[in-house]
């Protein structure tokens, strides 16, 4: 994959929630560690205890692993409650290496449909192609299926 198709190729993502613009992003953020699958979608994996995302720009994105050690897979760039969330994503890599992730809850009367944009893949070098054919199918499991349950239940 050359670097100028993963400068412009993104993954996107997006889900009906039954559930307020206001629910669907709290649930998102504020219950994160509940929902996001860390046993498989964290650096420590089997060791990972939860995910913790701090509600602020600037505010870090990471993992705490079961002996208490946090690592870091971004930093908010964008907080704007209900309405829209930015991150860097680069768990357990340099900032350098940071991609960026866009989630957008937008109101449909009572629901809410969840759009979530992952781009910047050129900063990941030979390792990019990869990288998009593993987080295209790892956002589906992460937002259509065990965040769409966690705003359900």
């Amino acid at each position: 994959m050359t670097e100028q198709a993963t400068e412009t190729q993104a993954i996107r993502k997006s889900v009906v929630v039954d559930a307020p613009q206001e629910k669907a992003f709290r649930v998102f953020t504020e219950k994160l560690g509940a929902w996001w699958p860390v046993a498989t979608h964290s650096v420590r994996r089997e060791r990972a205890e939860t995910a913790v995302l701090e509600g602020r720009v600037g505010g870090r994105l990471y993992e705490r692993a079961l002996d208490g050690e946090e690592i870091l897979w971004g930093e908010v760039t964008v907080w704007d409650p209900p309405h829209r969330l930015s991150y860097t994503w680069h768990p357990g890599r340099g900032p350098e290496t940071g991609q960026a992730v866009e989630i957008r809850f937008l109101a449909e009367g009572d629901r809410t449909r969840v759009e979530l944009e992952h781009h910047g893949w050129e900063r990941l070098g030979d390792d990019a192609a990869e990288a998009i054919r593993s987080y295209d199918a790892g956002w589906d499991l992460v937002l259509v299926e065990r965040y769409a349950a966690a705003v359900a239940g």
